[in-house]
Formats: C-alpha cells, structure tokens, sequence
C-alpha cells in the first residue's frame, strides 16, 4: 500500500533510478589494503582507451581482511547480475588464507590472491616470478627493480604505480609468466594456495579485463 503524506494524500511510489549497466561489465574489487590494489587498478582502467573506460567499471573497495567477502556479497546484493565481485588479498601474515579463498568462491566471488604479496604480481612485469617466501623480501626486491627500470622510489600509495610498471614492463609477458607459474604449482600437485608460491592468480583479473578491452577494439 502506498504511505501517505502529511497532509494524508497519498504519495507516489518511489522508484529506483533506471541501471546503467556498462557494457563490458562492472568489475567490483574488494581488498584488504590500503593502497597498493587500489592504485593499481585504479590506474588500469585510466590507462585504458578512453572509448572503452565509460563501458568498462572498475570499482575498488577496501576493508578488514575477515569483511572481504561480506562486503562483496552486500555491494552485489541488489544488482547480482550486473556486478563482477571479486576480492583481491596477499598470503602475507592472513591466517585464514585458504579458507578466505575456498569461502569466497562457495559464494561465487572469485580471488585475485597472490602468494607472499601483491609485488610478486608485478615483478612478473618485469621478466620473472622470483622464489620468494617472505613478503618484507618480495617488496625490498620489488623496489630495487621498480627503481632500476622507472628511475623512481616505489611507493604502495603512488596513484600512477599501474602507468609506470605498464609502460616499462611488458603485461602481456606478465600475463604469460603469471599462468605458468600457477599451472607449474598444479602440476606439482600443490593446489592449496598458501602452498602454491610464488604464486597468483590476480593475472586472471588482469587477463579477463584486457581480452574485453581487445574484443571491444577489433
């Protein structure tokens, strides 16, 4: 039944603002950090062709690690259907890290995770996925090639990290290095992810992203 107004009229149903749904999807990232992630994708959908950037969202969230998945689940609850939920997380110090991982996809949210850290991702930029087990080695070795190929101290909160690894790496090498060092840990049998390093599956994000972008441009 429709409230009525003060005055004891009755008031028009309120309606929902029509969706406007992009058209090569609304990516929703959430993550537990407080910068890196964020820049970086952040930065992949400002370096993507300004034709393609209004049909393609890229919508990063950040909250507690234990909160991933409930914020995913409540930022998708009204359009399901429109949104692409993912969370985006380090091994690092994460105790519960499996069990994250096999939670969020029970639940359909699928997990950028990356074994001991993010930077293990974008070393792949630059050539190789080195064997690091320790997340303070993985960052101090990350920074020491950032400086080398950019000229620039590396910063966690630099809102143009994704432009400078993009233009002095090589993604697609990236890409490439990424998904076999993932299937080489499946075919040692290592399919638990805190067992899989160095390890990630954020080139799956990556990669799904680019293949729309190149579709939408041929």
């Amino acid at each position: 039944m429709a409230r009525k107004d003060r005055t004891g009229n009755r008031k028009p149903r309120e309606q929902r603002p029509p969706i406007m749904i992009p058209e090569l999807g609304y990516y929703l990232v959430v993550t537990d950090t407080e910068a890196t992630e964020r820049c970086y994708f952040q930065g992949l959908h400002k370096e993507l062709p300004k034709e393609v950037q209004n049909k393609l969202v890229i919508k990063v969230v950040e909250t507690k690690t234990r909160a991933m998945i409930d914020k995913c689940l409540a930022m998708t609850a009204y359009d399901a259907q429109y949104r692409i939920p993912w969370i985006v997380f380090d091994r690092d110090e994460v105790k519960d890290f499996d069990e994250i991982i096999k939670e969020a996809e029970s639940f359909g949210i699928r997990v950028g995770w990356s074994n001991p850290c993010f930077e293990i991702w974008m070393h792949s930029y630059y050539g190789a996925m080195p064997a690091i087990m320790e997340s303070w080695v993985c960052c101090s070795e990350f920074e020491k090639v950032f400086q080398r190929k950019t000229g620039q101290k590396y910063s966690k909160a630099d809102s143009g990290l994704y432009e400078k690894i993009f233009r002095t790496g090589d993604e697609e090498k990236a890409l490439q290095i990424a998904r076999q060092k993932y299937e080489q840990c499946i075919r040692e049998g290592k399919t638990i992810p805190s067992e899989m390093c160095p390890c990630t599956t954020v080139y799956q994000l990556v990669g799904e992203i680019r293949n729309k972008v190149n579709l939408a441009e041929e």
